[in-house]
């Protein structure tokens, strides 16, 4: 199975994932749906288009569709996204920047002039400013995207934030074949291929500070460095140090406003009624009510010929937002409840899945806890809300000298992208620091 969904961005040739594939020769296949994802409810069937025209026009053609305002709002929303978008293509083009970088940069001051009237805004001004907010179908798609992008939904998210990642399906997003462990295992062999060591398993249960730098104490082993690199939450990190710091805690107070996640794992056997090439589908059962606790779930569905299983069985990732703090009182009560609402929503709108399933497995918050080391289960990094603090700390530095985060819960945050991002800028500033 897959640990959580199976959709990623950057996998285009030019896309971070597509350069690295090339650079390093890495075995991976990348897939590119024509549809990447369909969004349901009980009102709606709509297919997110991998063209952008095309899913704009499938907009403007539903019934009473306002077709000149939804134009009007693409194209600002395009504008924003065409300024940041790029950035995320290179690493070189986040700080700290490089000589070559600066002059992109500065070429491109215009793109980002325009941006100013979106910052310290909610996404949704912009939908309320083209007569917008009340259309359904739109309304529903913007927030069920920023709810699984920037962790909240348009009337909260900051709007440079949530405007860009309404392009992410349009923008080098697609399936990893095989998972995305495929693309991690590729990797751990360029690394070894280009010298690095990779130790598995190695967890480490102490990181011991010295004159001249740290000891890691990990399991079977103890080894001595002047820097490390943490991909821990800012908790779990705390608990590995003798000394955290006052950064480290403020970092894990932003944390703390974000997200875990409820998971159904799903054997589906063979059928025709199911597309054969992997697909994802977008549920919710109630457009008016908050998107988490299975009311709005995410399902990653296995390419027929990916053989997860034995005689064809595919396999199937379904995940909701649940707040931890909802689940202290009687949590294994509440956490059946979600899975047991998360059933319900994928009967009622995908029928032709729901109807395949031959085997479940579910996780909670412990199981994020138990299996990925993250204190409370949390998941997908800080929550994007309306803003200024969303641009204090855009820049690598380290904790202390030599120690280094990285991970969703800095910089540039969320996502499979964003994150090897963040480690790509942050491997660079501790270069320039050595």
């Amino acid at each position: 199975y897959e640990t959580g969904a199976t959709l990623f961005s950057g996998l285009h040739p030019d896309g971070l994932f597509g350069r690295w594939r090339q650079t390093h020769a890495l075995d991976v296949d990348f897939v590119f749906p024509e549809v990447p994802i369909t969004l349901r409810t009980p009102d709606l069937d709509l297919p997110i288009y991998r063209d952008r025209a095309r899913f704009i026009a499938s907009l403007a053609a539903l019934p009473g569709a306002p077709v000149d305002a939804i134009h009007r709002f693409f194209a600002e929303q395009g504008r924003v996204a065409e300024a940041l978008w790029p950035i995320l293509d290179d690493a070189n083009r986040l700080m700290p920047f490089g000589p070559g970088a600066l002059m992109w940069h500065l070429r491109r001051l215009p793109l980002y002039l325009p941006l100013l009237r979106h910052i310290g805004r909610p996404a949704l001004r912009l939908l309320e400013r083209h007569d917008l907010a009340q259309f359904a179908p739109l309304r529903t798609w913007v927030d069920a995207n920023s709810q699984i992008t920037v962790q909240v939904d348009a009337a909260q998210a900051e709007a440079p934030f949530a405007l860009s990642t309404m392009d992410y399906i349009f923008r080098g997003t697609g399936h990893v074949h095989g998972g995305i462990g495929a693309l991690a295992t590729a990797l751990v062999g360029a690394i070894e291929k280009a010298g690095g060591q990779v130790h598995m398993p190695a967890r480490v249960r102490r990181i011991e500070q010295t004159p001249d730098g740290y000891i890691v104490h990990a399991r079977n082993r103890r080894i001595r460095t002047r820097q490390v690199v943490a991909n821990l939450l800012p908790e779990a990190l705390s608990g590995l140090l003798d000394e955290p710091g006052a950064r480290l805690r403020r970092l894990q107070a932003s944390v703390d406003a974000g997200w875990s996640a409820c998971m159904l794992y799903l054997q589906l056997q063979p059928s025709a009624d199911l597309p054969s090439g992997p697909f994802h589908l977008e549920l919710i059962n109630d457009a008016d009510s908050p998107f988490v606790d299975g009311n709005h779930i995410f399902v990653s569905v296995s390419a027929s010929d990916e053989k997860r299983g034995p005689d064809g069985v595919r396999t199937a990732t379904v995940s909701t937002h649940v707040r931890p703090e909802a689940l202290r009182e009687a949590p294994a009560a509440q956490v059946e409840a979600v899975q047991a609402r998360m059933m319900r929503t994928l009967a009622r709108l995908a029928p032709e899945v729901d109807q395949t399933i031959v085997h479940r497995l579910t996780a909670s918050p412990r199981t994020w806890q138990r299996f990925t080391r993250r204190p409370r289960g949390l998941v997908g990094g800080v929550p994007r809300t309306v803003g200024l603090h969303n641009y204090r700390q855009i820049t690598p530095t380290a904790l202390k000298r030599g120690l280094w985060l990285v991970g969703d819960s800095v910089f540039p945050g969320q996502s499979t992208l964003a994150t090897a991002l963040g480690g790509a800028a942050t491997a660079r500033a501790l270069l320039r620091s050595v």
